[in-house]
């Protein structure tokens, strides 16, 4: 969190740039490179977004299923985009991943030491103990799924709920995320690294 705020103040913003190389949408000379030298490609177009947008944002964020769709040449590519990335400025992959502990251990282990990102977002329907493997890395952050952007969203996550202690009920299960998340902060989180995800499109 204090990286985040770092950045912004440096760079007068709170803009957070998505990293997500989609070929079709890449010049046609980057598609033409992409034929002989896929991981190239997807790097190339990486860096020049990030050199032109280097002193105004506060994040980057590559989405891991950019990379995982164009394979081996797309892991590597990843991993690249993600050291050129000036240091100062924090990388959060949107992987949306979690498990049971183990599992969300060897998983933190391999964003966190593999592809030395910042943060990651991770879905909250395990429990706190998939969380504490991730939050247990100091200087770590992740940001726990709340209300997601994508149209059928609310098939799930606008369902009303029965919780807490008094079995008061009513709410949407987002809301209720909501609540677990802050208590999660209280419970884990003494160097502001839990955030939450809610879609911009779903301002209400």
């Amino acid at each position: 969190n204090a990286r985040v705020l770092a950045a912004a103040e440096r760079n007068n913003g709170l803009l957070c740039v998505g990293l997500d190389p989609d070929l079709s949408r890449f010049p046609a000379a980057l598609q033409a490179r992409f034929a002989q030298d896929p991981a190239g490609a997807l790097i190339a177009f990486n860096q020049a977004i990030i050199e032109a947008t280097s002193d105004l944002v506060c994040a980057y964020k590559p989405n891991l299923g950019f990379y995982m769709s164009y394979g081996l040449p797309g892991l590597e590519a990843l991993l690249r985009t993600c050291e050129l990335i000036p240091s100062e400025i924090p990388v959060i992959l949107d992987a949306k991943v979690n498990d049971v502990g183990h599992t969300a251990t060897a998983y933190a282990a391999g964003y966190f030491d593999q592809f030395n990102v910042d943060a990651v977002t991770l879905s909250p329907y395990l429990g706190a103990d998939s969380l504490v493997p991730f939050l247990a890395r100091p200087g770590r952050g992740v940001l726990i799924l709340c209300r997601t952007s994508n149209p059928s969203a609310g098939d799930l996550q606008d369902l009303p709920v029965v919780w807490g202690e008094t079995g008061t009920g009513g709410s949407p299960l987002y809301e209720v995320m909501a609540h677990k998340i802050a208590a999660w902060i209280e419970q884990f989180d003494a160097a502001g690294a839990i955030g939450a995800v809610t879609g911009a499109t779903y301002p209400a």
